[in-house]
């Protein structure tokens, strides 16, 4: 048995990771929060698509934009890196 990556970081900004048979509260609870957290993704993808259409946005709009989408990137990798180590071990 070995961890699973949590869709979360701890305090200090480390990874965090659960050591279980994936059927507990804790898992359902990161499965949850990763469907959340895709789901926000491809909203703010949406949004992105349509707000670069317009053209018409201000350097820091678009600081912000970016900041957002680094962040929704950073969590659809951790969910990514996630999954894939289940797929992998359970092969």
């Amino acid at each position: 048995m070995s961890g699973r990556l949590l869709p979360w970081t701890g305090a200090d900004g480390k990874p965090c990771y659960l050591v279980g048979d994936g059927a507990g509260h804790v898992s359902r609870l990161a499965d949850r929060i990763e469907s959340v957290q895709l789901g926000m993704a491809d909203g703010l993808l949406g949004h992105a698509a349509d707000l670069l259409a317009e053209q018409r946005l201000t350097n820091e709009e678009l600081r912000y934009l970016a900041r957002r989408l680094s962040e929704s990137l950073t969590d659809v990798r951790r969910v990514a890196e996630s999954r894939g180590a289940r797929i992998v071990r359970n092969e």
